[in-house]
């Protein structure tokens, strides 16, 4: 497997993972202070279409390793929950690293 293939995904993971937390950030100004709903409408905006990118290069990067369904879907998933697509962009990386270094079954160093 390519690395750029990972490198991808993981750009994407981060990118998604922190206008996930901005966007969080951005309704609890608009919901708890009754302030910045332009911001948050144009955030929401941005975090869709970058979610969308990072849907296509982690389904291009869970096909490419022959994950399972249910891997697949929580990876997919983890750019909606706030924090977790970090955990999950590491835990993948790290499973991920030994196929694109051409050592499948290699232990990895973190």
């Amino acid at each position: 497997m390519k690395s750029s293939v990972l490198t991808r995904y993981r750009v994407m993971a981060y990118v998604t993972a922190v206008m996930l937390l901005v966007l969080c950030t951005c309704m609890v100004f608009k919901y708890g202070f009754d302030m910045g709903e332009d911001v948050t409408f144009a955030v929401s905006q941005v975090h869709g279409i970058l979610y969308i990118i990072y849907l296509i290069f982690a389904f291009d990067l869970g096909s490419k390793a022959k994950w399972p369904f249910g891997k697949l879907l929580w990876v997919l998933l983890s750019g909606t929950i706030p924090l977790a697509a970090f955990f999950v962009e590491r835990k993948v990386t790290r499973e991920m690293l030994p196929l694109v270094n051409g050592v499948a079954g290699a232990p990895v160093k973190a």
